[in-house]
């Protein structure tokens, strides 16, 4: 007997007819007849009175009538106390994240939970994907962003379908700024530094001949070292403004394939509303950005 039946069974009670609490209820009068009739038989029982013109209840069904009102008030009740904790909802969100343009759907995520719930703090790390795993299992994060192969038997995940492109950024006088792509042959001999970050997630034997000089583990201080002539920054696109000011163009290398990133969590952990209401709002996010085809 579910909370449903237990309203029709409380309708009848109240209107007298079945054809009155049909109508209250908005389903059929042979519906309603053969609902009352199996909630007979599933409790063994005769809850009304035949003979009658209005609807008469037996000792079973007045006890029935005592406990459904009981149960019906309680949840509805639990349900506006639900709701009430849902719009009042207020704590933290700690996540870690690698540098990446799909970032976006974690902010536009944030944005969207932090306009409607005040209360809410978001904390963002960033990392590899190393630093980010062990945060996860040390609890210093509750989600991460990551760009590599995990363990699904211990997390739950949801992918990103947008990808990002890998190139070279360059200053804007360099005369491989005039190429719309790179090919790898073109970047040989070149002093390039590479991100800590990003490097475990990319096919390496494509960059093994390479002059690379030096890591980096935000982009913004490698933009500053090609920017002062220090050499040239393997990394992700989106991530520097190059249309602005300061003079610097990316080029992606051809044959490197496009890398997609997933937000991850450990499984069985039970979540605050804060964390879970995070993921299932990502995941409208992920669903409707995609839809609108706007990365």
């Amino acid at each position: 007997m579910d909370i449903r039946i237990m309203e029709y069974f409380l309708a009848v009670v109240r209107e007298g007819t079945i054809s009155g609490a049909a109508n209250a209820v908005h389903v059929s009068q042979p519906a309603l007849s053969r609902q009352m009739r199996e909630l007979e038989e599933e409790l063994g029982v005769t809850l009304f009175e035949r003979g009658s013109r209005r609807i008469a209840l037996t000792e079973e069904g007045m006890i029935l009538r005592r406990r459904c009102e009981e149960i019906v008030r309680l949840v509805h009740q639990t349900e506006r106390e639900v709701s009430e904790v849902r719009k009042n909802i207020s704590g933290d969100i700690y996540f870690g994240a690698g540098e990446s343009h799909v970032f976006h759907y974690i902010s536009k995520t944030a944005a969207s939970i932090i306009a409607e719930y005040p209360g809410i703090r978001f904390h963002v790390v960033s990392g590899d994907t190393k630093d980010l795993l062990e945060d996860l299992e040390n609890g210093l994060i509750d989600l991460a962003l990551i760009f590599s192969d995990f363990d699904r038997s211990s997390y739950h995940s949801i992918q990103l379908p947008a990808g990002d492109s890998l190139g070279i950024l360059m200053r804007s006088n360099d005369p491989l700024a005039d190429r719309v792509s790179l090919n790898i042959d073109e970047l040989r001999g070149l002093p390039i530094f590479t991100s800590r970050t990003s490097m475990p997630y990319i096919d390496q034997s494509i960059f093994r001949d390479l002059n690379l000089i030096g890591t980096y583990n935000l982009i913004y201080n490698a933009s500053l070292l090609v920017e002062d002539g220090a050499g040239y920054a393997l990394c992700f696109d989106h991530l520097i403004d190059t249309e602005g000011s300061r003079n610097l163009y990316f080029r992606p290398v051809n044959g490197s394939a496009a890398v997609e990133g997933s937000v991850i969590w450990k499984k069985y952990q039970v979540f605050s509303p804060v964390i879970q209401l995070f993921i299932d709002r990502l995941r409208e996010t992920v669903v409707n950005e995609k839809s609108a085809d706007k990365f």
